[in-house]
């Protein structure tokens, strides 16, 4: 598994999520450990580096 940190769209807090760098190009849902709010995390991965990352809320 891949820790990455980032700020929350939401509350602007620096959090982590754990994601596999087996899957190249994932997206899926997960709430933000500090206030709950659901983010639409985007990783890319390339041989097992993390090569883009995208985190937005998805109440837009």
């Amino acid at each position: 598994m891949f820790e990455h940190f980032f700020q929350c769209p939401y509350c602007w807090e620096e959090i982590s999520m754990l994601m596999d760098p087996s899957i190249s190009v994932q997206t899926y849902v997960e709430d933000c450990e500090v206030c709950c709010n659901p983010i639409e995390v985007t990783p890319q991965f390339e041989t097992g580096t993390l090569i883009g990352f995208q985190a937005r809320d998805i109440e837009q």
